[in-house]
């Protein structure tokens, strides 16, 4: 976020991940702002810090001369401001390296009053942590509470705290989506919390231009993947990101399953992108029982890397499939999974179908402003389907998902338009053109619909 001054001057949040052009002449009028060492911004006395040090001043140049590094969320911003007017405790949520911190500054740069932050990752701030009433006590304003998963007796705290009659301090917390704190939180905070998932990058934020939308669907959306300056980069990170969650993220949220048999069985599950869900079959192929698998997919899921669209059944004479469909929630780690490193390979791969699929489903649940919860699939045995079925406002709405540039009105399509008693339909294809199926269903680009909608 920048807001530029009366004077000219840019107000820019602090954020060190953003690289500064570096001095040419050590004359230069920036090396009054940028360490000539270090290129970090310097404090406006060094003996003396900033007493609230939510923001640095820059000239218009500096910012004009530095690449994108992070790109502002403000859907999300919004709907944070807006769950902290309503609850005392707002919980910030979302897998690992997704972007909470980050959002989370934004956030607190933005705010009139006063902001105090503590991360638990910090060892100064987990020490002070050792008596939380004393530091909590006294603060106003808001308070920002980073990897809260550290500390989760926290939460009888914050109770205490925002039940007491001249409480002036609203909190926000985040952490990685552990079930237990998740289950701890809700029991000691009924009532006074609400939570956000923090999901990667989508089409609003990177935009939905040709090349933003085929590099969002190749890269995936976490921050560090998409805005990488080469593929080989992003390709990297997102190795490294799949290795540290086995090894180290999922043994702290409490799952013992070792890193080895994890990982192939998250290879089993993104070969299993966009399809139904067979137990049975994935525990033949690890050797172990049908609920061990499903106690795995549960780990992923809760950990929001992995999505789980359960099956709608409606009050037909027909057999309907029973069995959920699991899609990946980032497509970026899909196509890691999958070793497949460039666009050329991604075109060319089995999964490519259904790789496009769960990117235009998750863009379709966005842009429909559903819940995921409340989203759902429908099938049937002898072959009718469609991707996404939800009920807006009483109006039942479904989407399907087709990679081609000539979608047709298929016998599948009209008998879910009739059995569902469809209001209105979607099909979703790569592009931007937009033209009418059936009279209650229309073919629409993927770019467009994030311009004007699904009406």
């Amino acid at each position: 976020m920048c807001v530029k001054n009366e004077s000219g001057v840019f107000d820019f949040p602090l954020r060190y991940d953003i690289p500064l052009p570096k001095l040419s002449h050590p004359a230069s009028p920036l090396a009054k702002l940028v360490d000539p060492l270090t290129h970090l911004p310097k404090l406006a006395h060094p003996a003396r810090p900033l007493a609230n040090p939510r923001s640095i001043r820059y000239p218009p140049n500096v910012l004009a001369s530095s690449p994108k590094r992070f790109l502002p969320r403000p859907r999300h911003e919004a709907a944070l401001r807006r769950q902290l007017r309503r609850f005392p405790v707002v919980g910030l949520i979302g897998a690992r390296q997704v972007g909470k911190t980050t959002l989370a500054r934004s956030l607190a740069a933005a705010e009139d009053g006063p902001v105090t932050t503590f991360d638990l990752e910090d060892p100064t701030d987990l020490a002070r942590f050792a008596d939380p009433k004393l530091i909590l006590e006294p603060i106003k304003g808001l308070v920002v509470i980073d990897e809260v998963q550290h500390s989760p007796e926290l939460f009888r705290l914050l109770r205490v705290l925002v039940d007491r009659p001249d409480n002036r301090a609203k909190f926000l917390v985040l952490g990685s989506a552990d079930p237990g704190l998740l289950r701890q939180s809700s029991e000691s905070l009924a009532g006074r919390i609400a939570y956000h998932a923090l999901d990667p990058f989508r089409l609003d934020e990177t935009g939905a231009g040709e090349d933003a939308a085929d590099r969002l669907w190749l890269r995936g959306g976490f921050p560090r993947s998409f805005l990488a300056s080469r593929e080989e980069e992003g390709a990297a990170w997102r190795d490294a990101f799949i290795r540290t969650f086995l090894t180290r993220d999922l043994g702290q949220l409490g799952i013992t399953v070792p890193a080895a048999t994890m990982r192939r069985f998250w290879t089993m599950v993104a070969h299993c992108h966009g399809n139904r869900w067979n137990a049975a079959e994935l525990a033949r192929s690890l050797g172990v029982s049908a609920p061990t698998v499903n106690s795995h997919l549960d780990a992923l899921v809760d950990s929001l890397v992995v999505r789980r669209l359960t099956p709608w059944f409606e009050n037909l004479r027909k057999r309907q499939v029973k069995a959920p469909k699991v899609y990946l929630a980032d497509t970026g780690l899909l196509h890691s999974l999958l070793a497949i490193d460039d666009a050329q390979e991604l075109l060319g791969h089995p999964k490519c179908g259904a790789s496009w699929e769960g990117f235009a489903i998750h863009e379709a649940v966005r842009i429909l402003g559903a819940d995921w919860d409340r989203c759902h699939y429908w099938a049937t045995h002898t072959g009718a389907e469609i991707d996404l079925f939800t009920v807006l406002g009483g109006r039942r709405i479904g989407v399907e998902a087709k990679r081609s540039s000539a979608p047709a009105m298929t016998r599948s399509l009209h008998t879910a338009v009739s059995d569902l008693r469809l209001d209105r339909a979607f099909v979703l294809i790569p592009g931007d053109a937009r033209f009418r199926l059936h009279e209650r269903v229309e073919a629409v680009g993927l770019a467009r619909a994030c311009a004007e909608g699904l009406e």
